[in-house]
């Protein structure tokens, strides 16, 4: 059976079968009591997959103003496709309303073009304000490290002679 996996029952005798079978199951043999679905045959019980797996989104969703954008831009190309056929079977059927709607189909094609244009414009704007996630490339880092490391080095040579230069001040020698 494709989305179902069967399974040996646990209770190896006929009162225990009979019980699971009575168990936790709703009347509805569709319905399960709790949790899983679980039907038994005979001495087999059969447990049900889900349907489907929520997985979490590879790449976030558009941003509202993009989104807002796009859903104007599909109803505009709907009611767009909706007049050109109108305007279609009016000319098929020879009918006065063919002129003005093969006029009206026209204009709502440059109002559709103009809506998906103003989609794609609004995703450019927004990722230029909002989109830009900056994360220094890895040679950036590595020059960065190497900076550090020198600046690091410089330091502890300069409190060295500074070391080195308090320790002599005030003997001429050792003794």
């Amino acid at each position: 059976m494709g989305t179902t996996e069967w399974r040996e029952a646990p209770e190896k005798n006929v009162a225990g079968r009979s019980a699971a079978r009575r168990g936790p199951e709703a009347p509805d043999r569709d319905i399960p009591a709790q949790g899983r679905a679980r039907e038994s045959t005979g001495g087999r019980q059969r447990y049900s997959r889900p349907l489907w797996v929520e997985e979490p989104a590879r790449r976030h969703p558009m941003p509202d103003p993009v989104r807002t954008a796009a859903v104007r831009a599909l109803l505009i190309i709907a009611v767009t496709l909706i007049q050109a056929m109108v305007a279609f079977l009016c000319t098929l059927a020879e009918s006065w309303l063919a002129f003005p709607m093969v006029i009206s189909s026209v204009a709502s094609t440059v109002v559709a073009t103009w809506a998906v244009v103003d989609v794609w414009v609004t995703r450019q704007v927004w990722n230029q304000r909002y989109g830009v996630v900056s994360e220094p490339s890895s040679t950036a880092r590595a020059l960065r490290r190497e900076r550090r490391a020198r600046r690091r080095a410089e330091r502890a040579a300069l409190r060295e002679q500074d070391r080195i230069r308090r320790r002599g001040t005030g003997q001429l020698s050792h003794l």
